[in-house]
């Protein structure tokens, strides 16, 4: 056994810490003992010296000796990292570390101390420890308190994580490895003067790792450099970072991972007590070039006496990443605006989309006094599939249980019409469906719907011809004169009526004092005339003016109307600019079936 009680000095910069801890548990290699200055271009820079104390180490049957394993704790991690690598221990206990952190900006003084308790790794054989654990973490920052309970991992590979930022030789690793399972991190506090928190656990069954391309010391020069030139990045400093990003989102793999949620009470800037609270978190496994979904549970934002936002769930959907890193990959050696511009469309990730459930909104309306936004959204989603260029060619887009008070004096004409049906209040829902068949270089409408609750629905299907692969050109000039050769091939109209004309009758009965039974095969018989007046004698003309008849004058419900071009492709760009002048002009090149039910 060894025990030690030392205060130490050592240098490890900012870049390696934020590597090396972001796969290691415990993060206790921190800076030791230095001066850094940073943001030359703000009005004061910072200056940090940083100290690392250890009272003492407790090593059983450690092949390392006390000084290198002072020196590993402090933060001299790549100096001895090749005997790191090959660690053998029964056991490493550490009852305490403490850095200590002092900062000066300007004529500001900040002064830290983060103490981390009972570290201890277990069964380390060649670099392997069957168990590393930490028995508590605290950060005491002005008047900011955090405290953390307990973190675990088993089988934690030391030299796997020297491995992947070539600290020493992985022995041609290329696939990837087990760096820790089992991962179990107790909840915390948070207490400062404004606020107080208490976060839950955090749990993970499996992380794995390759070897990245770059070694750690060219990651170090080039994110000095990066930082050294600010704003205006050097194009061939730029070229070399995006190589390492296009490695590192293919160089790790997760297994999913859970939060508790946290729960937080405080002042908002006006000193009003306020709530917010998530009840908890679930990151979905993330593998090489996937982004993995994340969902939240139970968010609640409340603001005494002002208003709050409540959310059952939200998910973000998974995001592949595959030709964004293609992108990456084969960047040139020097990237420079141009080349981002010339790229934008490759570089974004296809997205699935998002969702949300149970939306509830009470909140100040911010453009008019006194007045309050009220919302539910009992679900929404977004789902996205078949990028093209970075555009999704099949889309869908639903709500469900969209409701929400009709406010007075908007202005808005459509909402002062409702309010004058007596309608103050809706419950609505409206879904958007449609896909690009790359074959018949068509898109299939599946659905274009809105409806209302005890009112109507409106539901448009159909399908568009001559849409090519120009439509979601990266060149915006094919692009545009893609999408007006865009032909109408064939479109369904389907009208619903849940109680909506019985509300339009009734007023406009009250209004001439007559009764809404009576006025009901008067206005079918105009709608009939005026349909068969437009058409100015089509063929189709009857038989559409009597499925409206039968529509309007209450006798069926449902009705649907169906429009198809005579001839391919089907309804142009001159077509449509033609019946702006002349509606009729359309009668010609089109059939149209009606039914009412």
């Amino acid at each position: 056994m060894m025990s030690m009680n030392v205060t130490t000095g050592g240098r490890l910069p900012a870049l390696a810490a934020a590597c090396l801890l972001s796969v290691a548990l415990p993060a206790s290699s921190v800076l030791a003992k230095e001066k850094v200055k940073t943001g030359d271009a703000a009005p004061a820079a910072l200056e940090m010296e940083y100290a690392v104390s250890i009272p003492a180490i407790d090593a059983i049957d450690s092949n390392l000796d006390n000084t290198q394993l002072t020196d590993i704790l402090s933060g001299k991690i790549a100096e001895n990292a090749e005997a790191l690598s090959g660690l053998d221990a029964t056991s490493i206990a550490v009852p305490e570390i403490t850095i200590s952190i002092a900062s000066q900006s300007g004529d500001k003084a900040h002064d830290a101390t983060i103490t981390l308790a009972d570290l201890l790794l277990e069964d380390v054989v060649d670099g392997q420890a069957a168990s590393i654990s930490l028995g508590g973490v605290t950060l005491q920052a002005d008047d900011t308190d955090f405290a953390f309970g307990a973190m675990s991992a088993a089988n934690f590979d030391i030299a796997g994580v020297l491995g992947i930022y070539g600290l020493v030789d992985a022995g041609g690793q290329t696939g990837l490895e087990t760096i820790y399972t089992d991962l179990v991190a107790e909840g915390g506090t948070l207490t400062a003067p404004e606020v107080t928190c208490k976060f839950g656990g955090v749990t993970g069954a499996e992380f794995k790792a390759r070897p990245l391309k770059t070694s750690f010391a060219e990651m170090m020069a080039i994110g000095q450099a990066m930082e050294d030139q600010g704003d205006e990045v050097d194009p061939a400093t730029m070229g070399q970072f995006l190589k390492i990003y296009a490695d590192i989102l293919t160089a790790f793999q997760t297994s999913e991972i859970t939060f508790e949620g946290f729960d937080c009470d405080g002042v908002d800037e006006e000193g009003r007590p306020m709530t917010f609270s998530i009840a908890g978190m679930t990151m979905g496994g993330m593998s090489p070039g996937v982004y993995p979904s994340i969902s939240m549970d139970g968010m609640n934002i409340a603001v005494q006496t002002d208003g709050a936002i409540a959310l059952d769930n939200l998910t973000i959907k998974p995001m592949d990443l595959t030709a964004t890193i293609a992108t990456l990959e084969n960047a040139p050696d020097s990237v420079d605006d141009a080349w981002f511009e010339q790229n934008a469309r490759t570089l974004i990730p296809a997205m699935e989309g998002l969702s949300f459930t149970g939306l509830d909104i009470d909140i100040p309306d911010p453009d008019s006094d006194g007045a309050r936004i009220q919302a539910k959204v009992g679900a929404f989603d977004i789902s996205l599939a078949s990028y093209l260029n970075g555009i999704p060619t099949d889309l869908d887009v639903s709500a469900t249980q969209v409701q929400a008070a009709i406010p007075e004096g908007t202005g808005d004409e459509s909402l002062e019409q409702l309010r004058a049906l007596g309608i103050t209040d809706v419950d609505a829902s409206f879904r958007l469906a449609a896909a690009w068949d790359e074959a018949s270089q068509t898109v299939a409408i599946e659905e274009v719907s809105l409806s209302g609750v005890d009112l109507a629905s409106i539901v448009l299907a159909g399908t568009l011809a001559n849409a090519t692969d120009d439509l979601f050109a990266v060149d915006m000039d094919a692009s545009m004169a893609a999408s007006l050769a865009v032909a109408v091939q064939s479109l369904d109209l389907t009208v619903t009526d849940q109680g909506l004309s019985d509300i339009i009758l009734a007023v406009v009965a009250a209004e001439q004092g007559a009764d809404p039974a009576t006025l009901r095969p008067v206005f079918a018989g105009l709608a009939q005339g005026t349909v068969i007046v437009m058409m100015a004698g089509a063929a189709d003309a009857a038989k559409l003016g009597e499925a409206i008849n039968s529509f309007v004058a209450g006798k069926a419900k449902i009705l649907t109307i169906g429009i198809e071009a005579k001839t391919e492709p089907g309804l142009g760009m001159m077509d449509f600019m033609q019946a702006e002048e002349d509606p009729a002009t359309l009668l010609g090149k089109v059939n149209i079936s009606a039914e009412a039910k």
